[in-house]
């Protein structure tokens, strides 16, 4: 295994793990993290209507927890870091509007994540996409 293979698999894990924890830990208290989610919207008084918001907060947490799902089993590995990275714009652009600086750094290294996996998916070795594909 080339270190090049190495640190793909320990990268794709790393943010896998970070997706799929997320997920894991918003989906049994659903209800209540949708209501926190469209609070902070309307404390912040955001320009997005609850509309958006509600079921942006439902979805989410499938989202997070399928990308992860996906990613640390390697399969439909390059779907997977596209779907994530639109999660993550998703998500800087709702901060912005609530004005959640703090919250934007880790957006953006989550979807630098993204980029250097998608750019550097030939070394995707160890994965179920490998093995489909023999």
């Amino acid at each position: 295994m080339s270190r090049y293979t190495k640190s793909y698999l320990l990268s794709r894990l790393a943010i896998g793990a970070s997706m799929f924890g997320h997920g894991l830990v918003r989906l049994p208290k659903l209800p209540v993290f949708s209501n926190w989610m469209v609070g902070q919207f309307q404390n912040h008084k955001s320009i997005l209507p609850s509309a958006l918001v509600m079921p942006f907060s439902y979805i989410l947490p499938f989202a997070e927890f399928i990308i992860g799902l996906l990613l640390l089993i390697g399969l439909f590995t390059e779907k997977a870091l596209i779907a994530g990275a639109i999660v993550m714009i998703l998500l800087i652009f709702g901060s912005t509007t609530i004005e959640e600086w703090d919250a934007i750094p880790s957006q953006l290294i989550h979807v630098a994540f993204f980029a250097v996996l998608l750019t550097f998916i030939e070394y995707n070795s160890y994965a179920l996409d490998k093995a489909s594909r023999k």
